[in-house]
């Protein structure tokens, strides 16, 4: 699952993973409310919880911390491991979005040998 709110981040981000994950569905929030609206509907119909998020720092209304924060503290989300998208290097963000139980982070526009790296950590 991708949450980014950046059109155009959205789109480069989603090609990188379409080439890197070909078999796998990419669900794309625009908000952190459409993400866990999404969450909820996958959950409530028993369709799998996505093996991965990739989540934006800074969001419209909901920021990225507050949705990392509410997944972590849900016993149905708390296993999706999120990794945070930033712009920006901003030490205190890395550091709150690691105490929150982020696995990493990574830094856009995202490369494609950084989300491969990433994604071969995880798996």
């Amino acid at each position: 699952m991708l949450v980014e709110d950046n059109p155009d981040d959205a789109e480069l981000t989603r090609r990188l993973l379409r080439r890197i994950c070909q078999d796998r569905d990419i669900f794309l929030a625009a908000d952190a409310e459409e993400a866990l609206r999404c969450l909820e509907g996958l959950h409530d119909e028993g369709a799998g919880l996505p093996d991965l998020m990739l989540l934006d720092i800074k969001l419209p209304r909901l920021s990225g911390m507050e949705l990392l924060e509410r997944l972590k503290g849900s016993p149905k989300f708390r296993g999706i491991p999120v990794v945070m998208l930033t712009g920006s290097i901003v030490s205190e963000h890395i550091q709150r979005s690691y105490d929150l139980g982020a696995v990493t982070y990574l830094l856009k526009p995202i490369s494609e040998d950084d989300l491969l790296l990433t994604l071969s950590y995880l798996t």
